[in-house]
């Protein structure tokens, strides 16, 4: 087994520490969910560097405020939630693609689901952003063959330890809806993304890695139930994790778009800016507040939720 893949940087390290040091003149880049909190200080810190950054964002009054903080970026409207809004975006991107930062995310508290019927997290934290992936895969290409690479980072969070995906029911259709269980389903999924993205297109000079920014207090929790809330206070409290800063948060995020270390390899999970220790499916919890779970990496699973995410999206 291949070692771990570590950094000089580590949970207490910014995204400006990241950053510090890399031109990135002549890099396109877009962000999700860049109006506020990760995305916004994600946004910020690669403009801040030079990149030409694109603020993808539902609220498009609340992405222009973010843009007043970063050189040289644009706003344009996405709704990760609706392929109509998906498909114009990236009908409209007629430019090379370097980095593409899928940060974008929501909570639900109870069931809710797309005008498709797809259940919101789900359709928003996976589906949505494997349909931007894709569809953006020639303008990927092109920013790889420009610069000899392009990479693809997507958010997911310690939350996809409570559940793999469950093929048999990917919508709870069948079951009681669990918004909690939902949400961990979709951070597995954005990993097992990473898989099979870097397999499909490493080839073409692009990798996809998927980050835990750890737990950073952001507009992400207005919609959390008591219960949500409680566990999170819990697992506080026991040690689990320590609330980050914004800038703490996104370092991870820095590390994976930038760092030489992930430029050629991906199908990673990163944690604390360095990538995470796998624990087995069947491991005491309790006894692993970090790390990634083999279900989360299981290139069968990539390939499958692959299949399944191109024919529910077209």
């Amino acid at each position: 087994m291949a070692p771990l893949i570590t950094t000089s940087f580590s949970a207490t390290s910014t995204a400006t520490d990241v950053a510090r040091g890399h031109d990135l003149t002549g890099v396109s880049a877009i962000v999700t969910g860049a109006s506020s909190g990760l995305g916004a200080e994600t946004a910020r810190v690669l403009a801040g560097a030079g990149a030409a950054v694109t603020l993808a964002v539902r609220d498009v009054a609340a992405g222009q405020a973010a843009a007043t903080d970063c050189l040289n970026a644009t706003v344009r409207f996405l709704d990760l939630s609706d392929p109509a809004s998906i498909a114009r975006f990236v009908a409209a991107w007629d430019q090379p693609l370097h980095l593409l930062i899928n940060n974008a995310g929501v909570v639900t508290g109870g069931p809710r689901r797309t005008s498709r019927g797809w259940e919101l997290q789900l359709a928003t934290n996976h589906l949505g952003h494997f349909a931007l992936a894709t569809g953006l895969l020639p303008a990927l290409r092109r920013g790889a063959h420009e610069r000899g690479g392009a990479r693809v980072v997507t958010l997911s969070s310690t939350a996809h330890m409570r559940s793999g995906v469950d093929f048999d029911d990917l919508q709870f259709d069948r079951r009681p809806y669990d918004p909690q269980l939902a949400y961990a389903r979709s951070k597995t999924a954005n990993s097992l993304f990473g898989v099979e993205a870097t397999r499909l297109w490493r080839d073409d000079g692009i990798v996809a890695n998927t980050v835990n920014p750890g737990g950073v207090a952001t507009g992400l929790q207005r919609h959390f139930t008591p219960r949500q809330k409680a566990s999170l206070d819990a697992a506080e409290a026991a040690g689990v994790f320590t609330y980050k800063t914004v800038g703490q948060g996104a370092a991870t995020t820095l590390v994976a778009a930038l760092l030489p270390e992930f430029a050629r390899t991906g199908g990673h999970y990163l944690d604390d800016c360095r990538e995470a220790y796998t624990v087995p499916d069947d491991a005491d919890l309790a006894q692993h507040p970090h790390g990634v779970m083999q279900w989360a990496l299981d290139p069968d699973l990539a390939t499958r939720l692959w299949a399944v995410s191109s024919d529910l999206t077209g």
